[in-house]
């Protein structure tokens, strides 16, 4: 049994277009149902002490659906933004976008600024993540690129790039280490979502469809993780020590 703390969820949530097809319904149907979710899960994190809630909300693959999809979806996502930034404000929830934003609206960007604004008071004492236009090799990539500027500028050497100073740069820096990544809607892969930051999370995959998963499900999930052994490249036997602890950083 851990005695890791639950600090970091991400969540990919899948099957809303399959909700919404068992019920003859439009894709987009689902895609509104699934936003209606957000809410629960993440009072749910709150009632768990979850610090971070991060969320696959569009992917830099995305972009290759049928333009009438893409384009009910930005609009969504603007909906949200706008509905959402004073509720989350008030329940003690900050907004972090993460993401290329380069193929947004200016609309859409501005949005994204004004409820990241709003929602980022000292108070607050959760964070939501959504990740959005992203891809865990764009993360990768970018972070890279960033260094690689850094050094040619002379503001870094290359001996000084380690992973430590590799994940300042991507862009989940700042927040606790990825403790949990949850996939609904019966896949088994993580499809391109925080290739880095999911180097030592412990996965976890539901058959519910987005937008039947709620808070509960979430619930049942971390105490699926409390019931596992992070040995983080340690033995069994190393990790039942108490002195030990999960602190160790050494990797398998």
């Amino acid at each position: 049994m851990t005695d890791s703390l639950l600090r970091h969820i991400a969540i990919i949530m899948d099957g809303n277009n399959r909700w919404a097809k068992q019920r003859s319904l439009s894709g987009i149907a689902g895609h509104r149902e699934g936003v209606e979710r957000i809410r629960d899960v993440m009072a749910a994190c709150q009632e768990l002490g979850v610090e971070v809630l991060t969320l696959f909300a569009f992917s830099s693959e995305n972009w290759k659906r049928p333009a009438r999809e893409v384009d009910a979806l930005m609009s969504l996502f603007q909906v949200y933004l706008k509905k959402e930034a004073r509720l989350l404000k008030k329940r003690g929830v900050r907004l972090k976008v993460v993401g290329s934003r380069e193929r947004f609206s200016k609309a859409l960007n501005s949005a994204i600024v004004a409820a990241e604004q709003l929602t980022n008071v000292p108070e607050a004492k959760t964070t939501l993540v959504i990740a959005a236009d992203y891809g865990g090799r764009w993360d990768i990539a970018q972070a890279a690129a960033r260094l690689a500027e850094a050094v040619a500028s002379g503001h870094l050497q290359a001996s000084e790039i380690d992973e430590h100073r590799f994940a300042e740069y991507t862009s989940l820096a700042g927040l606790p280490e990825l403790d949990l990544l949850i996939r609904t809607g019966g896949e088994h892969r993580i499809s391109n979502f925080v290739l880095w930051q999911a180097a030592y999370a412990e996965l976890y995959f539901s058959p519910a469809l987005w937008p039947d998963f709620n808070g509960d499900m979430l619930k049942a999930a971390a105490d699926n993780f409390y019931q596992r052994q992070r040995r983080f490249g340690r033995t069994a036997e190393q990790c039942a020590e108490p002195s030990l602890g999960q602190g160790g950083s050494s990797h398998a």
